[in-house]
């Protein structure tokens, strides 16, 4: 277990105050009665306007949101316990399109628009298919919608399954670069133990690192709705502070949960010791092979440089093989090595557009693709 070693620690306003990107995920067993099987409509009208109330003050918001198949099993007349694989695709099929109609009625009280995702593992592993959902995410925000993500329980199978939606959210904060990741839950925090079984169990306020004593303190999900405990709680604040992502758990049994967490309620950080940004550059200059290379001019290296894009009319020569996304060394003319990205075109594509000017790119290629070769969120300097 680490301390902070902060006297006087940001509080929990600080941090969400400071985030302009956060990741909500919330579970089934807070959006959905465990008794009558329905949608806790009230609750879910509180967390729209916490949402919204972010959105006043500039914040970014992705949701995660379970519930498909808790949902859809009461419509279908399912029982309650274990489902076959293909009971749960069928009452995911019917109970996603409740799930997102309800999160379009409360948000559009609001006037703000909102669109489904669907993911599998697949999706956030596969690079085109990373590259992809990653654009059609960021492209979502900047148009004003916020995304209802959950994962697609009709057509993934045990093999391409989360299982849980703790790690799918912990995967949306990496692909988005979120600042934070709020899980909310039935508990306020983690505990060195079952607090409902110990009276002498303590929640942690703050954990830096995610070390084998915390791994030991999870137990598993006792809620009978979701498929989610503090196994994948903390296997999300691995994957999230991994990302350079905050992550906090906090309890969702309140109304309006995210104002509380804001107003200090009780829950557990676990913070991050480096930004979204500076986590995906050192992963990109350390952790992935190169499959080429590009020869830039001098104008180019000037401009990667002074932490700006690669643009193709800097290009000079093109080598390797390699798909869109893949990662490729940048060098100036002497071979020597400036910098590694994630190349925004594929060999055959980067040839015909190097040394041209983006506005050049759809009539080279048939397409409107990216202006930039590599843009400078995909790139890491790595030369003089």
């Amino acid at each position: 277990m680490s301390a902070a070693p902060e006297t006087h620690p940001p509080s929990s306003a600080d941090r969400l105050d400071a985030a302009t990107r956060v990741v909500v995920k919330i579970g089934s067993a807070l959006l959905v009665d465990q008794a009558s099987g329905r949608l806790r409509r009230h609750w879910l009208d509180g967390v729209a306007s916490d949402l919204a109330a972010w959105r006043a003050a500039g914040k970014e918001i992705l949701l995660v949101s379970s519930g498909a198949i808790a949902l859809g099993r009461r419509q279908m007349g399912l029982p309650r316990g274990p489902l076959k694989l293909e009971e749960s695709q069928a009452a995911a099929a019917v109970g996603q399109i409740r799930l997102a109609h309800a999160w379009q009625e409360v948000l559009a009280a609001h006037q703000i628009p909102v669109a489904q995702v669907l993911l599998t593992l697949d999706d956030t592993e596969n690079r085109r298919r990373y590259l992809n959902a990653r654009s059609t995410l960021g492209t979502l925000m900047k148009l004003g919608a916020v995304p209802v993500i959950n994962e697609n329980d009709t057509v993934a199978t045990t093999e391409i399954r989360y299982g849980d939606n703790d790690r799918l959210a912990a995967r949306v904060a990496e692909m988005a670069t979120a600042e934070v990741l709020v899980l909310l839950s039935d508990i306020d925090g983690l505990y060195s133990a079952d607090p409902g079984r110990d009276a002498a169990a303590r929640r942690f306020d703050l954990i830096e690192e995610v070390t084998p004593a915390i791994a030991a303190m999870a137990g598993a999900s006792s809620s009978g709705v979701g498929s989610g405990g503090m196994v994948t709680k903390i296997a999300a604040a691995r994957l999230a502070l991994g990302a350079g992502c905050s992550m906090v758990i906090a309890s969702g049994r309140r109304d309006r949960p995210l104002t509380a967490l804001a107003q200090g309620a009780p829950c557990t950080w676990f913070v991050a010791q480096k930004s979204p940004r500076t986590a995906r550059k050192l992963w990109i200059a350390g952790n992935l092979a190169p499959k080429g290379r590009l020869t830039v001019d001098a104008g180019a290296a000037r401009a990667l440089a002074q932490g700006r894009s690669l643009l193709p009319a800097g290009v000079v020569a093109v080598d390797g093989r390699f798909e869109r996304g893949d990662a490729v060394v940048v060098a100036d003319a002497e071979g020597r090595e400036l910098a590694r990205g994630l190349v925004a075109y594929g060999i055959e594509d980067a040839r015909r557009i190097a040394g041209h000017k983006s506005g050049e790119i759809e009539a080279l290629l048939g397409y409107r693709g990216r202006d930039e070769m590599i843009h400078r969120d995909d790139l890491a300097v790595t030369g003089p």
